[in-house]
């Protein structure tokens, strides 16, 4: 009996601050390297979210710089609407609170824990309060706060609050001190460059160290805000229900069912109070515990129309993926998919992938993998992540890949989900659980771009066994031609037309007898080419016979730029005076198209 009392009195209670200040390794903080990417990841998802709530287009500043050798300052500016003066103690020095726990739509943060815990580790490894300056309209002033967290309440602890002097019109700069390391700057450059590549609406400037990297932005568009859905009677369990009934006790189970949850209209509530076996006009607030276990059943049972995902859910679009990647990556094949919206458990989800392909990637490497979830990169835990195993588990080998478990050679593999509710390993944030509905989404669509790279792989292949042996033609013509012209006795025939023929290519020329200069075009390509001629030279041209759309220069220093459109099969040219001391160099056609013969005597 003793020891039993003596134990009771060692019982207490923990905050959800302290818990996570002694397990901070669960958010993303177990060293710091990390801690510097999972600081600024959880600063600038709340400066997203922030910005498209209210249809801005995001425009953010991150700065990191070293205080001293083992601590660094990071700062993250947004434009973004700011936060009314009272709310920023708890949004920022409370864990737990925020405004989209209880929202079912698609968001980057939903918990209420990543800034605040970021605010947790600095004061946890430094002591210093975190510095929040917000304004929210131009016409108001601007405040800044110093604040930390009580860990022992989980509740902030202002220092200090003052009007502040702030050049932003509207928007929220997060500054916070703690130990950390520089050591993964690459990692985090990752993660910004990635960032800008799901959100192609964004502009993300960095200063790191005094080194400035910019990511524009793709588009001038800001992308649709989702909106708040009411759950789906699908994926309810019996405790959220007790929970929804007692918030709205007073209303006849009917309206209940139709004003409460998603997809359900006046025919649908009426047969689930029948096979519940439950008066419609009965108050919620009445229901027995058995008759709430007959309505959950009732509501499972019958068949309804899946959550509105288009109003919830925000995708990031084809088109915009594709170039977002192209942006960042000098790829020679890009192709992207967005699937069909689905569900899982009552909770609306969608796919988007896309596969690009680099001859400037290393051939003999892995893979490189991209993983999004609701736009945010997830740099961690790769093997534990359910995007990661089905990519594994596709057989890469029949769409033209080496396989090693996972694919390898010169391709970029992006996959996003995109949920009212991500299913996470972890608090951390860093994989998607094995959801056998999101495994199937993601099956189908690599396997769909799989065939698309299959075929990019075919034809490329195709064509460079086309130029090998075009190549090999042309590499013999001229001496067969020097020798035909022997035997005849005929001065050596011009062989650049027959092999612009057979390459399909551009042949330029410059011909050069006497005192007078000929550049000479012919497109022998099967597409129409626009194109501009430069000609940079140690003389000038008194008498061309088309004027140059450009010319400039003075003594031994001469350039000249005729613009010129060319059909399949045309050709063109310009003749002037001179000795052509100089060179010519085309512009507006890809390497592999021109053939430049020069100097032709």
């Amino acid at each position: 009996m003793e020891i039993a009392r003596e134990l009771a009195k060692k019982q207490r209670s923990i905050s959800v601050a302290e818990f996570f200040e002694r397990n901070k390794h669960l958010l993303g903080f177990d060293s710091p390297s990390r801690g510097i990417i999972t600081a600024v990841k959880e600063a600038v998802d709340n400066a997203l979210d922030a910005c498209e709530e209210a249809g801005e287009l995001p425009d953010i500043f991150i700065g990191v710089r070293r205080v001293s050798d083992d601590v660094l300052r990071v700062a993250v500016e947004d434009n973004g609407p700011g936060i009314v003066p009272e709310q920023v103690p708890p949004v920022f020095g409370k864990l737990l609170y925020g405004s989209r726990f209880h929202q079912i739509k698609q968001s980057r943060g939903q918990q209420g824990i990543g800034i605040s815990a970021a605010i947790l580790y600095a004061q946890l490894t430094t002591g210093k309060p975190a510095v929040i300056t917000t304004r929210t309209d131009p016409r108001e002033k601007a405040y800044r706060f110093e604040l930390m967290v009580k860990t022992e309440t989980n509740e902030p602890d202002v220092k200090s609050m003052a009007e502040a002097v702030w050049d932003r019109p509207h928007g929220t700069r997060v500054e916070i001190e703690f130990k950390g390391s520089l050591v993964a700057k690459k990692r985090l450059l990752d993660y910004l460059k990635f960032t800008s590549v799901v959100n192609p609406h964004a502009r993300l400037h960095a200063e790191i160290e005094g080194e400035s990297i910019l990511f524009e932005r793709v588009s001038s568009e800001p992308i649709r805000c989702p909106r708040p859905i009411q759950p789906h009677p699908h994926g309810i369990e019996l405790g959220t229900l007790k929970r929804m009934i007692q918030t709205d006790a007073d209303l006849p189970l009917e309206d209940f069912l139709i004003e409460r949850f998603s997809r359900v209209g006046k025919k649908a509530a009426a047969l689930i109070c029948q096979k519940a076996g439950i008066d419609a006009r009965k108050k919620a607030g009445k229901l027995t515990h058995q008759e709430q276990k007959e309505l959950l059943d009732a509501m499972q049972s019958i068949s309804l129309p899946a959550p509105p995902a288009h109003e919830c859910l925000s995708p990031i679009g084809e088109d915009l993926i594709a170039k977002s990647l192209e942006s960042e990556f000098e790829l020679d094949f890009v192709k992207a998919r967005t699937r069909p919206a689905s569900v899982f458990s009552g909770h609306p989800f969608l796919i988007e992938a896309a596969i690009g392909y680099s001859s400037r990637m290393p051939h003999d490497e892995r893979a490189q993998i991209l993983r999004f979830a609701n736009r945010v990169p997830l740099l961690y835990q790769q093997g534990a992540c359910a995007i990661t195993g089905c990519i594994a588990d596709i057989n890469w080998k029949q769409y033209g890949l080496q396989q090693q478990g996972l694919p390898v050679g010169p391709v970029i593999i992006l996959v996003h989900l995109a949920s009212t509710n991500v299913p996470f390993t972890s608090e951390s944030k860093d994989a998607v659980a094995a959801i056998p509905e999101i495994e199937r989404e993601i099956d189908l669509v690599l396997k769909e771009l799989g065939r698309e790279l299959k075929s990019y792989l075919s034809r490329r292949e195709r064509k460079k066994q086309a130029e090998d042996r075009a190549r090999a033609i042309c590499a013999i013509i001229p001496e067969i031609a020097a020798k035909v012209s022997e035997i005849v006795e005929r001065p050596p025939l011009d062989t650049s037309p027959i092999e612009g023929r057979i390459m399909r290519r551009l042949v330029a020329r410059r011909r050069i007898s006497g005192d007078r200069v000929r550049i000479e075009l012919r497109n022998y390509t099967d597409r129409r080419v626009d194109l501009t001629v430069f000609e940079i030279s140690e003389e000038g041209a008194p008498d061309p016979s088309i004027a140059p759309d450009f010319s400039s220069g003075n003594e031994g220093d001469f350039t000249r730029a005729w613009r010129c459109t060319l059909e399949p099969g045309e050709s063109w040219q310009v003749e002037y005076s001179g000795k052509g001391r100089g060179s010519i160099d085309l512009r507006g056609i890809e390497e592999p198209l021109k053939l430049v013969i020069d100097d032709d005597r």
